[in-house]
């Protein structure tokens, strides 16, 4: 059947349900965050079986940092663990790695370690891996038309000039397809502020299974699902 199936260029996940994955199990949600960095692992490795060409996942958006300090500071230390941890496994695999948000917020030492490891990797082309931190979809659509703002009032462009190709360059994904497919975990059917520029014409997929649990066999059941829609494109 895998012969069949419709392969997505581009996947992103909304790694959803690390918290109630926890609950569920009587155990801390930190126990829950740290099993669904394993389950990214997991689902890096079937995105390359099936040679999809790009995954990005939802790690932390610009909301999450309302989340309690304790919640806060644990998901920073894992994903500094992370960025340490995966280095010489993203390189020796030749995965490209990317941030996706503001690197602002974040301490010097994290700050370091994701321009370090997205330095090591920018020359990999067979599939790349976008993590989006600290990021919201208002705020990569607010900045980049900030950008655009200040490139006319010192002369670089015309408002002529402003396109659609023009502002995607401004977009944290530039040079990047869109997403075919949008997955949110856990049951929840909403992006929450996820690609929303990008995410025009993505078809969207949402199983009810916790992150943690997402593994080779949930990517194949999304794709075979991918496989049965009809892409339109607002074309009859």
């Amino acid at each position: 059947m895998d012969q069949e199936l419709k392969i997505p260029e581009h996947i992103a996940i909304i790694m959803d349900g690390n918290g109630r994955w926890a609950k569920s199990k009587g155990l801390p949600r930190s126990v829950g965050h740290t099993n669904g960095a394993k389950a990214l692992q997991r689902v890096v490795e079937a995105c390359k079986k099936y040679n999809i060409k790009t995954l990005t996942v939802f790690a932390f958006s610009t909301e999450n940092w309302g989340r309690p300090k304790e919640e806060v500071d644990f998901l920073m230390n894992l994903f500094s663990r992370y960025l340490t941890n995966q280095f010489d496994k993203l390189i020796e695999n030749k995965i490209k790695f990317n941030v996706l948000g503001d690197k602002s917020r974040f301490s010097p030492e994290i700050q370091e370690k994701m321009i370090k490891l997205e330095n090591a990797t920018k020359d990999f082309n067979e599939f790349t891996l976008n993590v989006a931190m600290n990021y919201g979809g208002h705020a990569e659509i607010v900045k980049a038309t900030k950008e655009i703002a200040q490139e006319v009032k010192e002369g670089k462009i015309a408002v002529e000039d402003i396109n659609e190709e023009l502002f995607e360059n401004h977009l944290y994904t530039k040079g990047q397809s869109a997403p075919d497919l949008i997955i949110r975990t856990s049951g929840e059917q909403r992006l929450s502020g996820f690609l929303l520029w990008q995410s025009s014409y993505s078809e969207l997929y949402f199983p009810k299974i916790h992150f943690p649990d997402f593994d080779e066999e949930q990517i194949k059941l999304a794709i075979e699902e991918y496989t049965k829609r009809d892409r339109r494109y607002g074309k009859v």
